[in-house]
């Protein structure tokens, strides 16, 4: 199960359950007082009598998973390495060893031939090395069925089980989650902490809702029926007694429910889910870009509207992004003509673009607006996309103290920060090639932005507003004209050694 909370992630083991149908028409009434006529929109009646009848249909096709698997741990120091009782006592201290361990999940039958849907991580191995030894599937009568793994996915964290058995089954159909509404009632029948058959009830608290992950289905129906930990995999209902979601995720401090959970809505699920069954490939579109949300500080620094669009870091080099003509510092604001909202992501739309597809991308660069076509990539394997951008060593070598060539005051004060110019002696020391242009950061003060962002002594500004800096008073000379622009914010472009230059924007005191 994985939970969110603040920069923490975390995702719900979820089950799903049936609702009775009912329909509030709405009544517009109009009420006289001292002051002008107002119209009133008041729905009929309140919370649906029960949920027992529509629970009492759904529950049999609601089913819990467990798995038997082997996952290997770190073995701890072993008192007797060594002697001659070393091996009464295990292997080698700190050798990894074998040991098997369970999970639980929620899932539910989709067909009468025992097909199931839950999430990825209900069923995949722990750690490194780990393997999945068997995978048992309970209903709700507490028969017990062998599965078999049909497919898994793991960006959008799908998966397909097979019931081992010649006998029909109750299923469960899915719904249309593009009719989703906040403020609809849903149902939720799961596993949670183990207790089989559970069902909890609430509304749509959000559509589309992203929770700040990343990726190309960070993108969630939002509830505040009570998800827990086993609720995974379960699937969401409405009152038609349709599946529009598959709990997947929650937001929470404990561990526990505190009302907001995700479930990934049906519209995503239900075609992985019918290609992991035929067992067709799954491509998803690409674009090679390390991407950010516009946030109120970059939009500042850009003098732009913030949360619209989103800023391109890094572009892969030979990717579809760099053939296209792309760069790191654009901010892209339509791809396909869907606008780039947080609800609508970039990554969302390309990775729903079939590859090969011809498509326009509206960028902003330096303030102006272009429209550059790109053809859209195979994505490629989650390995694969760590490896495009995964830091290298981060150990540094020490340098000297700034020397003054403008007003390091003005600096210091503004982006708290003192800098000094990168010589080709302090660039060997820091790992970059000796023609490497900018300024280095000395020492960065605790309560600025700039701490509160991550920056170090050691890091270096390669530019500022997209214009490069090689010295001190280049670097004020910018910050002064952002400051007489009313710009809250300044755009650096950062060096970390062995790490790709990644933008930052930093608030002016």
């Amino acid at each position: 199960m994985r939970y969110a909370y603040t920069l923490t992630t975390a995702l719900l083991l979820g089950g799903a359950a049936v609702s009775l149908a009912t329909g509030y028409p709405l009544v517009a009434q109009v009420a006289q007082n001292d002051g002008p006529t107002m119209a009133r929109v008041v729905p009929r009646g309140g919370a649906p009598a029960s949920f027992a009848d529509l629970t009492e249909q759904l529950q049999p096709a609601v089913v819990n998973i467990s798995t038997r698997q082997r996952v290997q741990v770190q073995g701890g120091g072993n008192p007797f390495a060594g002697t001659p009782f070393e091996g009464l006592f295990g292997g080698p201290g700190g050798q990894p060893t074998t040991r098997e361990a369970q999970s639980l999940g929620s899932g539910f039958i989709m067909s009468a031939d025992g097909y199931v849907v839950t999430n990825n991580h209900v069923v995949a191995a722990q750690g490194r090395g780990g393997s999945i030894e068997a995978i048992t599937v309970t209903t709700t009568d507490g028969t017990e069925y062998d599965a078999e793994l049909i497919g898994t996915d793991a960006q959008s964290d799908l998966a397909v089980l097979k019931i081992k058995s010649s006998r029909p089954f109750p299923f469960v159909n899915f719904g249309d989650s593009r009719q989703a509404r906040v403020g609809d009632w849903i149902i939720a029948i799961g596993n949670p902490f183990g207790l089989g058959g559970t069902v909890t009830s609430g509304i749509i608290s959000a559509v589309y809702r992203a929770t700040g992950g990343g990726g190309a289905y960070d993108r969630y129906l939002q509830t505040d029926a009570a998800i827990n930990r086993g609720n995974s995999g379960g699937p969401m209902f409405d009152m038609a007694g349709n599946v529009i979601g598959i709990n997947n995720a929650i937001f929470s401090p404990t561990g526990g429910s505190v009302g907001i959970g995700f479930a990934i809505p049906a519209e995503t699920a239900e075609p992985i889910v019918r290609k992991l069954i035929s067992g067709e490939a799954i491509e998803r579109g690409y674009l090679g870009i390390q991407i950010q949300p516009v946030s109120e500080d970059l939009a500042n620094s850009l003098g732009i509207p913030h949360n619209r669009g989103e800023f391109v870091q890094s572009v892969v080099p030979d990717g579809a992004a760099a053939k296209a003509g792309l760069r790191a510092g654009d901010v892209v604001v339509k791809v396909a003509g869907k606008d780039v909202t947080p609800e609508q992501t970039l990554s969302y739309i390309v990775a729903n673009t079939k590859p090969g597809t011809r498509i326009p991308v509206e960028v902003i660069r330096e303030g102006k607006r272009m429209t550059i076509n790109a053809t859209v990539a195979t994505r490629p394997s989650e390995d694969e996309l760590a490896q495009n951008f995964a830091p290298q060593d981060e150990d540094q070598d020490g340098f000297a103290n700034p020397r003054t060539d403008g007003d390091q005051s003005f600096v210091a004060e503004t982006l708290g920060l003192s800098v000094t110019p990168l010589t080709a002696n302090i660039a060997r020391q820091l790992g970059v090639p000796d023609d490497t242009k900018g300024l280095v950061i000395a020492a960065v003060d605790g309560s600025s932005d700039a701490a509160g962002k991550g920056l170090r002594r050691g890091d270096i500004v390669l530019s500022a507003n997209y214009r490069d800096v090689a010295s001190l008073a280049e670097l004020e000379s910018i910050v002064r004209d952002a400051k007489n622009d009313d710009r809250n914010a300044v755009l650096l472009r950062v060096q970390r050694r062995g790490q790709p230059a990644l933008y930052v924007p930093l608030r002016m005191r």
